[in-house]
């Protein structure tokens, strides 16, 4: 069965491959209708897509799901078309002195790179597919997608509705196990994109090694939060209860820790407390309250609250409603604090991605610094504080994918802003003009002026006089 699965990829790679070829160079219209093509699916079956993922889930909120999955990436196709034609221009670079001068031309084109994989995850299923796939097709790409075998009944309507709306030989959805994603990423394409866990991608990347094939990494990571004593911790606490709380933690860019002074740990963890009561009341019965995607998920989570509290750590659960989780079979968890955190716990060495936030505390900024330095870089950090010296020492003292200050989560919704991680947390980017440029091969191309520069610069052999002038010239130091 895994064969024939594989030689199913390797006849859609062929014929894509093929259809790339014979169609160069082609019009930066066909592009744009494929983008269109690729909105047109989301607007037209959006609803179909936030259903399915609620079934997958067991609850996902429909509103939720058609804004970060439906809405965003709808803007963001539409980002692309708005940008398409200043991206393809290509860039003029000015040729060695004098060769300007005497007519020498030289740019870089930004040229397609032919067919592009892109191994997609569960957490938001629709828009880590069709958000890379966008700017795939701006950069004149054809397209082969993976989605995650854990949201079965999203996938199935991915590839049906692709199928409707594209030619197999343009874009095409490849469902399976984890056998066939395995048998995906060893696929000889032009460019890999996998979102997922740092694990698995280090799996993905040795996989497209072996064919040389370059790979964009959007992985993960602890991304912390470091309150400075100039926070307003209210409003803080209930930003940070929104970006934990969402989909239930099961984002990548998730908060996964807090730091903050220790004289105001309390007064943290009630503004993330006030702000769970404000958004969320309930939860069991609560349809805006996201399930936990598999029993599996749910059990690991549970384990690591029982791990750090078997090692010291107190647990404070946040139940607005005092409800009774041991009873409910919904896979729904809720926010459960960590104090008095030690990194000998699961819940400091893993990427927590659920509802589960450590707490650590700082005596200076510093010590919160150096703790995020001695440990991976992250995919996304938060500083919340109106100190700008303390923000400035923040921001160029550490390093991570991304940055949001005042809030979190929000960098990854600017769509002119470059999204991806940094070694453990990701490789490369897309998202904005970078992310063009990601999935474009940049082609260098010189134009030699009529005039025999090689003999004018005295790099004919036989060499004599004119050589060694030109070299001396050349070895100056200003």
């Amino acid at each position: 069965m895994a064969e024939d699965r594989k030689a199913e990829m390797l006849a859609i790679l062929a014929a894509q491959r093929t259809a790339f070829t014979a169609a160069r160079p082609e019009e930066l219209s066909v592009r744009k209708d494929r983008i269109r093509r690729a909105i047109a699916l989301l607007v037209d079956h959006g609803d179909a897509l936030c259903k399915a993922m609620n079934a997958d889930f067991g609850n996902r909120s429909h509103d939720l799901s058609m804004m970060a999955d439906i809405v965003g990436t709808v803007n963001f196709g539409k980002y692309c078309l708005k940008h398409l034609n200043k991206w393809a221009k290509a860039d003029k670079r000015k040729p060695l002195f004098p060769l300007g001068l005497l007519g020498a031309k030289a740019e870089v084109r930004y040229e397609p790179k032919g067919v592009i994989g892109i191994l997609s995850p569960w957490n938001f299923p629709v828009q880590l597919s069709f958000n890379p796939l966008m700017q795939v097709l701006a950069a004149g790409n054809r397209a082969m997608i993976k989605p995650s075998e854990f949201t079965e009944a999203t996938s199935e309507l991915m590839a049906e509705l692709v199928a409707q709306y594209f030619a197999p030989e343009e874009v095409a959805v490849i469902t399976g196990s984890p056998a066939v994603a395995q048998a995906f990423s060893s696929l000889q394409f032009d460019h890999l994109v996998f979102t997922g866990s740092t694990a698995t991608g280090r799996r993905v990347m040795e996989a497209a090694g072996r064919n040389l094939v370059p790979v964009t990494l959007e992985l993960g990571g602890k991304s912390p939060v470091i309150l400075g004593r100039s926070a307003d911790f209210a409003k803080a606490g209930e930003r940070i209860a929104l970006g934990k709380m969402m989909n239930a933690g099961q984002i990548c860019l998730a908060p996964d820790y807090m730091v903050v002074p220790e004289e105001s740990e309390d007064a943290a963890i009630d503004g993330v407390r006030q702000g769970v009561h404000k958004m969320y009341p309930s939860l069991i019965d609560n349809d805006d309250y996201t399930s936990v995607v598999t029993d599996r998920h749910f059990e690991r989570l549970q384990a690591m609250v029982e791990d750090a509290k078997t090692k010291g750590a107190e647990a404070i659960e946040l139940n607005p409603a005092s409800e009774d989780f041991s009873n409910s079979n919904t896979r729904k968890m809720p926010l459960t604090i960590l104090k008095n955190v030690s990194e000998d716990m699961l819940a400091m060495q893993e990427e927590i991605f659920g509802p589960v936030l450590p707490v650590k505390t700082y005596k200076t900024v510093g010590e919160a610094i150096d703790y995020i330095n001695d440990h991976d870089r992250p995919l996304g950090l938060y500083y919340f504080g109106n100190d700008v010296t303390e923000r400035e020492m923040v921001l160029k003292r550490t390093a991570s994918g991304g940055v949001t200050v005042n809030d979190v989560l929000f960098h990854v919704t600017m769509d002119d802003l470059p999204f991806g991680g940094v070694g453990p947390s990701g490789i490369g980017s897309y998202h904005g003009p970078e992310g063009f440029r990601e999935f474009s091969h940049a082609r260098s191309v010189y134009s030699q002026p009529k005039i025999d520069v090689a003999a004018l610069g005295g790099f004919k052999p036989p060499y004599g006089k004119t050589t060694k002038k030109a070299i001396a010239s050349q070895l100056k130091k200003s």
